[in-house]
Order: structure tokens, then C-alpha cells, then sequence
């Protein structure tokens, strides 16, 4: 999918993903979950969260990236407005390198903006350049959504990552 000049091919669109995008993020994601960097989830799973993703949909229809948003309530007790929380980040690895995730990181975070979400968290395995090209900072665990946080693999040594948006 690479141009000749190094460039994302023309026409490609973000847009919101709908239940029938959950074969192919499941598709696209495959990779990432057997090199470690994505948590596996199943098909079904895909379905029912896919209004969460945003995708990059190349002209012929095929997603070439994805990056889910999940948004969480306040927790007013712990001091806390509403905050999202990115997941399942993947561009296809012939997309790779041209800027693709930067689109897709810029279109969640003005989703989460939209949505007037206090702050964006997110975990990676990795270092994480992107996110802190983008202003995230690393964060203890503690001051994510509750949830979300009690949900992280402590096998997997993820950093969380924040941003205020």
C-alpha cells in the first residue's frame, strides 16, 4: 500500500468502524497479538466494541489501521471527570512509517475532545514514541479509570501512559 514517494496512497479515510469491520480488525490486529504487542480478543468481542474503533479504510475498502476509544464515567469520589482510554492501536505493517498512526492518534484524540473527556490514558509494552510525541506523559496506574487499571496484566509490564485533553 506504499507509494512510490513514501507517502500514504490517496484516497484514505478515517471513519467509525461498524460490526461488520470486526473480521477485518480482528484481521488486522492478528499480527500484533502474536508478537505480544496487543492483548488477544475474539471476534465477538470486536463486534460489540466496534463503535469504539476508529479505522483507516484504504479505497479498496480494506482497514489499514485502527485505534479503539473506550470511554469511562467520572469518578466523582476518587476526583475524577469522564476519561477515555486508547486500545488496540494497529496500522498494518505495509502502512507502516508514513504517518498513519499519527492520523489515527490526532482523530481519537479529537473524539475524546468532542466527548469532553478530561483525560486520554493508554498502555503500551513498548516505548511508547508516538504517544509522547503527542504530549503523554507516563503515569502510576492508580490515577486511570478504576476499571480499566484493575484490568491490566501485571505479566505484561505495561507503562500508562496519560494525556490531558
Amino acid at each position: 500500500m506504499t507509494s512510490p514517494t513514501g507517502t500514504l496512497p490517496a484516497p484514505l479515510r478515517l471513519r467509525s468502524a461498524q460490526r461488520g469491520d470486526a473480521a477485518a480488525l480482528e484481521a488486522l490486529s492478528r499480527p500484533f497479538v502474536r508478537s505480544g504487542a496487543l492483548r488477544e480478543r475474539s471476534l465477538s468481542l470486536y463486534a460489540s466494541d466496534a463503535a469504539d474503533f476508529l479505522v483507516a479504510e484504504a479505497q479498496d475498502g480494506t482497514l489499514d489501521g485502527c485505534l479503539g476509544l473506550r470511554v469511562h464515567p467520572a469518578e466523582p469520589s476518587r476526583g475524577r471527570g469522564p476519561s477515555g482510554v486508547l486500545y488496540n492501536f494497529c496500522v498494518a505493517p505495509t502502512s507502516q512509517g508514513l504517518g498513519l498512526g499519527a492520523q489515527l492518534l490526532r482523530g481519537a484524540l479529537a473524539h475524546a475532545s468532542a466527548r469532553s473527556l478530561d483525560t486520554v490514558f493508554t498502555a503500551t509494552t513498548r516505548g511508547g514514541g508516538l504517544f509522547l510525541r503527542y504530549g503523554f506523559v507516563s503515569v502510576a496506574e492508580e490515577l486511570a479509570p478504576t476499571a480499566w487499571a484493575e484490568s491490566l496484566d501485571p505479566r505484561r509490564n505495561s507503562r500508562v501512559l496519560a494525556r490531558t485533553v
